[in-house]
């Protein structure tokens, strides 16, 4: 079957399809027609909450590294400290936040603000901490650079050690929420400008042209 045939199928699927791909060059369109601090925030304002996420890796690895007196392998260990939290966040924020927003899936502002807080916290500060544990964990097993309790006592053990971590991490944590909130809440705002010069539009197929 012919791309051309393909479009001549009168379907309520395909016609959906072709107002939805419709709508998000529309949406496109006037994005890159807005200022340029806009498109900037639009485009890029993930990456400075995955830098915050990738910096509170570096940190919780860092505490560990100190609690467990591993000082070996400091680049091994920093590395994916530094890129995994990066683009995890990223990749999350992206999915969940702003693509369904400008795809027009999330018109929900309070949904999109809560859902840009709790990728801040979980994935953009917690995660971080949660990944640093055990890739020390095994340095400090494979040079035994501290010494390590039997499995009756483990859990209690590594409990014990991230406490404090996680006390430190806290304000990290915070930090994040409220990164997660403002990106949300602007990106949201964009998405509304959008749609009311959308509306405010005489002819929309202009935008197409």
């Amino acid at each position: 079957m012919t791309g051309r045939e393909f479009l001549e199928l009168d379907s309520p699927q395909q016609r959906l399809y072709l107002e939805r791909l419709k709508r998000v060059e529309v949406i496109q369109k006037i994005l890159n027609e807005l200022p340029k601090a806009d498109q900037n925030l639009c485009n890029h304002g993930s990456y400075f909450l995955a830098a915050n996420a990738s910096l509170c890796g570096l940190v919780a690895n860092n505490f560990f590294r100190n609690i467990l007196h591993v000082r070996r392998a400091s680049l091994v260990s920093a590395l994916p400290m530094a890129v995994i939290p990066f683009l995890s966040t990223a990749a999350v924020y992206e999915v969940f936040v702003r693509e369904p927003l400008f795809l027009g899936d999330l018109n929900c502002e309070v949904c999109a603000v809560v859902r840009g807080g709790l990728i801040g916290a979980v994935v953009g500060g917690l995660y971080p901490v949660f990944l640093a544990l055990p890739m020390n964990a095994s340095l400090a097993a494979r040079y035994s650079s501290s010494p390590l309790p039997g499995k009756e006592n483990l859990l209690r053990f590594w409990l014990t050690t991230a406490q404090p971590v996680f006390r430190k991490m806290s304000l990290g944590v915070l930090i994040q929420v409220l990164t997660g909130l403002y990106l949300a809440t602007k990106h949201h705002r964009i998405y509304v400008k959008i749609l009311q010069q959308m509306n405010t539009s005489r002819d929309p197929e202009e935008l197409q042209a």
